[in-house]
Order: C-alpha cells, then structure tokens, then sequence
C-alpha cells in the first residue's frame, strides 16, 4: 500500500485530434494529420479524425465526467488549425472561444487546466512551406502562443509547450509512420531542432503574457537498456539514449546540444540549422517537467548479417526513426504486452523517474500520460471489468510511488486517456480510455478502471 499526499494531482488527458471531431466547422483548418488519415492506407481501416468522439460538441458532457471522477486537473491540446487556419495570420474566434468555454467549464467544475499548445496537428498550410524541418514553422508557433496566451490568459494553470516532439520530428519525418509521413532523415534531424527552438520561444511568450501560469514540456522519455554489458552493446544505447532522450533533454534543460548527437549524425546534417543562440532561447526555466511513459525498449549492436530486428514499438516502416544508428537493432521483450504490442515493464518507470532525479534533482516532474490499451468487453449488462488495465495502472501508479520514496519530486499523474479516442495509425481499434466511447452512438460509459481511479483520486492510497 502507498499513500500520496493530498498535493498530489491526479488528473487525466486528451488531445485534440484524438476527440475533438467536428474537423471542417466553425473555421478549422486541415491539419497534417486531417491530410494524413484521408491518405489510403495510413491509418488502420482508413480512420480518420473526422468525428472522433464528438468532443467538440459534447465537451460539457465530458466536463461532467471528469467532475464526477474527482479529478484536480485535467490535461487537453489546443488545435493550431482550429485556432489560427494556416498557421499564421488573424485567429479564429470560434476557435479561441471553443477553448475560452472549455477552461471556464474545469473552472467552475474545480479543476486545473493544464493546456498543450502543439500535439501533433500542424496546420498543412505549414507543412507545405517546409513544417517543422523549416525554421520559419517555430517562429509561426511562437506568434500562435502569444495569440492563444493572451486569449485564455492566466486562467490556465500550466501551459505545456509541446507533447512528445520526439515523434513529430522522428515518427513524423524519418520513418513516416505519423503526420506528414516524410522519410527524410535530414528532415527530421532539422524538426528536432525547430521543435525545440519553438519550445523555448512559446515558454518565454508564456513567461512574459502569463507570469502565473506554470510552464511545462512533455517529453516521451526512453528506457534503454542494453542486451549485454559488451562494450558495443552499451554504445548501442548511448546512441539511441542521444536520439530519444537528450536531443531533447540537452538543450532544453543544460542548454546544449549533447557533442556525441552532433557527431553521430554528422553524415546526415552538419546542424548548421542551429544558430547562434539558439540553445540558450531553449533553455527556459520548467516550472514542471511533464514524463509520458508505457514500455522499456531494449537494443543491442547489430552485427551487420544477420536478420536485423526493429521492434521498438513505434510502428512498421521501410524506413527507420533512428537516424544514423543502422548499427543498431531493437529486441522483441518478453511480455506481457499490451494492445499495442508493447511490453509491461513497471520497474523501468521507476528507473526512469530516479534518473531523471540524479540527473537533474532541481527539476520537479509531472507524469502526464501514463495508460494502456486493451481489448475491452461490455457485458451483457453493460459494464467494462477492464482488469488488465488497473492492474497495469496500479503497477505503474505503484512504480512513481517508488520513485517519489526513493526522493524523486513526482508532484502528479495524468491517466490516459480519459476517452477512448483516435489513436493515430490505429484508428479506433486500440482503446486507451477509461470511459469507453460507443462511436456509433457516442455513448460514454465508465469502465471499472475509471471507478478505481476515482477511488484513487479521493483517497490518494493506492492499495
């Protein structure tokens, strides 16, 4: 048994391409991932976001669960296209209002919001003049978080820059498996970068509009272990640890690109993208550090002749996310697994929460999605016993209160997903929520783990 205290924020979260629906109303623009899901044979049965699960009209439906939940923040993404078509120039007014009601709604219903200014759906308009491997794209997003900043103002509680700029850059433009689809390891190197340039000037439009506001990134931190301690083995995660995790980590949070990224990847870019000072406009102070976590990932030095295995968890594609580490494979892990085909590995959330304490012990942390996907059944009488999910929700709950004992400053937990939603490549065959959406009918029910997590919420002893 563990017990947080009652400063511990529990909470949930969307984005909103994954519920949003109502993709061409009140003036929303295309995104790359509305061009994405419309292209045959992106996404599994050829889903798209069109409708989702119709949040945008049922939002203060959506509201009212997450009240009855007990939840003290709740975690959303604002749609760019929604908000501002194009990427640049005037804002949409129903679009800011959309939003504007949905933070006064957690208001009066008591909860935080916590919003995302960028997950995953880049105005296409921008992907047509180069997206994010473009240096102009980061500086559109800075004028779109100053639109949206001084629009919602100081009644958000935490402003998240962006969610997991990992896969936009690498899932987005090197193996292609998500939105734009582009496989160009060049590319990606450039969106790493431009990504982390609007991080840094969106958190100083923060800093400045709404000095209240607590300021926040979301990262998809990595586990990487090795398959052996040979000496090529532990390269192998070196490498990778700089692709995944300090390509990020680095300038954001010392200022600097890490020196062996940088030499790794000099056949594919000479980063001269990167100009001076730079670094030092990424590197704003994190009053919170958002960790989204689901599995561990294990590689090992291939040897160059035998069949090379690449189950990292991202996706199938002819073409590689991890750019100039071809002398790198990843392992199949035993399982269990998820839905997703990922592995369950509690202890290395563990691992991952007291690293990131060792390394930066000043920085608090924030879990901002943690979940899984499972193949649910409605009984006969209409309830969801999802109990391969609490159990999983409880291992990994369990794992942070490790963490927090063993010093880690883990101030909160946001569940995902709320909803069943859109999940990306997969369409709606994977369901990560807890509260299932009948897509034929939008019904809203509440699986069991959304009754234990309620539970959780308003005694903070997980048991």
């Amino acid at each position: 048994m563990s017990d947080f205290p009652e400063s511990f924020v529990w909470g949930s979260a969307t984005a909103a391409y994954q519920i949003e629906g109502a993709a061409t109303e009140d003036g929303r623009g295309p995104s790359i991932w509305d061009t994405f899901s419309h292209t045959p044979g992106k996404t599994l049965n050829g889903d798209t976001g069109d409708v989702a699960a119709d949040h945008y009209h049922r939002w203060e439906e959506d509201l009212g669960h997450i009240a009855s939940l007990g939840l003290d923040a709740y975690r959303f993404s604002i749609s760019w296209p929604r908000v501002q078509p194009g990427g640049s120039g005037a804002f949409n007014r129903a679009g800011i209002d959309f939003y504007s009601r949905l933070v006064d709604g957690l208001l009066e219903r008591g909860v935080r919001p916590v919003a995302t200014m960028y997950h995953w759906d880049l105005p296409q308009e921008l992907e047509d003049l180069g997206g994010w491997a473009s240096r102009d794209t980061a500086l559109r997003f800075r004028d779109y978080a100053a639109g949206i900043v001084e629009a919602l103002g100081d009644r958000v509680h935490t402003w998240t820059t962006f969610n997991e700029p990992w896969c936009s850059a690498y899932l987005g433009y090197a193996s292609g498996v998500h939105a734009p689809g582009r496989t160009s390891p060049a590319a990606a190197l450039a969106a790493v970068h431009h990504l982390n340039l609007a991080h840094g000037l969106a958190g100083r439009v923060v800093r400045e509009l709404a000095p209240a506001s607590e300021l926040s990134v979301t990262l998809n931190l990595h586990v990487i272990r090795p398959a052996s301690d040979s000496a090529a083995d532990l390269d192998a995660v070196r490498r990778i640890d700089a692709l995944a995790n300090r390509a990020f980590l680095g300038p954001m949070l010392d200022g600097a690109y890490p020196a062996d990224l940088l030499a790794d990847t000099a056949s594919v870019t000479d980063w001269s993208f990167v100009h001076d000072g730079d670094e030092k406009l990424i590197a704003v102070p994190l009053d919170v550090l958002g960790v989204n976590y689901y599995s561990s990932t294990l590689v090992r030095a291939w040897d160059g002749v035998s069949p090379r295995s690449s189950a990292d968890g991202h996706g199938q594609s002819a073409a590689s996310p991890w750019v100039a580490a071809d002398n790198v494979e990843f392992l199949p892990q035993p399982g269990p697994y998820t839905a997703m085909g990922w592995n369950i590995d509690p202890p290395a959330f563990t691992e991952l929460l007291l690293r990131m304490h060792r390394e930066y012990p000043n920085q608090p942390l924030m879990i901002t999605e943690n979940g899984a996907a499972f193949a649910d059944v409605v009984s006969p009488d209409g309830t969801i016993q999802d109990d391969q999910r609490i159990s999983y929700l409880r291992a990994h709950i369990g794992a942070v209160a490790d963490a927090r004992a063993a010093g880690a400053d883990v101030r909160g937990y946001f569940v995902w997903s709320l909803l069943d939603n859109f999940e990306w490549g997969y369409g709606y065959d994977r369901r990560f929520g807890i509260i299932r959406v009948d897509y034929d009918t939008q019904v809203r029910t509440w699986k069991q783990s959304a009754h234990w997590y309620k539970q959780l919420a308003a005694t903070g002893r997980l048991v």
